[in-house]
């Protein structure tokens, strides 16, 4: 399970090891993640952190999707487009300047749609937040 901290919110997200092996294995590899997360600019009611300085192993498309649900967690190795892991927060199509990107599923948040669209709203408002994602114990 996954610990997401965004300023002062906290959500955890079950991991999709099923589904996503070897995206999961690959974040499990970096964790714990200090980061910043920002609003998308293409894709819709989202955010996303850049991972474009970790140095993931090649990982397949797996669990992939373009149209991800509220809470999808989507791993983007930079097939097309810089790494990064996406957060959709309401109706998201994962697209950049590329055009339209498939994100692996990796795991999925667990939390209101009210509480993810205020974390969109804040990004959106205030700019940039903290964030920080690491695994721990059921």
């Amino acid at each position: 399970m996954l610990e997401i901290e965004i300023e002062d919110t906290t959500f955890t997200a079950e991991l999709h090891e099923d589904r996503a092996p070897e995206s999961v294995a690959a974040v499990r590899e970096f964790l714990p993640l200090e980061s910043e997360l920002m609003h998308v600019r293409w894709s819709g009611i989202a955010t996303w952190i850049n991972i474009d300085e970790i140095d993931l192993p090649e990982i397949p498309r797996e669990n992939h999707t373009v149209y991800p649900s509220r809470g999808d967690l989507l791993l983007y190795p930079g097939y097309r487009n810089e790494q990064e892991i996406l957060v959709p927060c309401g109706p998201t199509c994962f697209k950049s300047p590329a055009g339209e990107l498939a994100g692996n599923h990796f795991a999925t948040v667990d939390a209101t749609a009210d509480r993810l669209k205020a974390v969109e709203e804040a990004t959106l408002r205030d700019g940039v937040q903290n964030v920080t994602i690491r695994e721990v114990e059921r």
